[in-house]
């Protein structure tokens, strides 16, 4: 039986972490942003990443996903080890590992083109959605 939170949709801000998931295999979500709004569906199972604007012709849509491996919590720093100190160096967050990105076979669009941060829902919702708004 599917359930809700077995698959988390989540935006990708910058082509930098789509290149992150497609070749080094992990995304990250703040800790704190999991225990205020999605502690409910923690952990999920499976990611798929909502791209906006930045994307060109293939933004306000999820057209990736990919199972989750493995969830580890870490520091940005161990995300980031070259980056330079900053006010975020010590934030901690969830490293979600994953297996190759997968295309579905239709890209899911948002038709009101409207940005989202993170969207529970399930795997057969996933793979049979046409619109964004039918992944709630």
């Amino acid at each position: 039986m599917p359930r809700r939170g077995e698959v988390l949709v989540a935006i990708v801000n910058s082509v930098r972490d789509m290149e992150i998931a497609r070749h080094h295999h992990w995304y990250r979500i703040p800790v704190e942003t999991v225990e205020k709004r999605l502690s409910r569906y923690w952990a999920p199972q499976w990611i798929a990443f909502y791209q906006p604007k930045v994307f060109g012709s293939e933004a306000f849509a999820i057209h990736y996903y990919a199972q989750v491996v493995c969830i580890q919590q870490v520091y940005r720093w161990q995300l980031f080890p070259n980056e330079a100190e900053n006010p975020k160096t010590c934030k901690q967050y969830y490293k979600l590992t994953l297996a190759d990105l997968e295309e579905l076979p239709q890209p899911i669009v948002s038709r009101r083109q409207r940005r989202i941060s993170f969207i529970p829902t399930n795997l057969v919702k996933l793979t049979t959605a046409l619109d964004v708004q039918e992944l709630y």
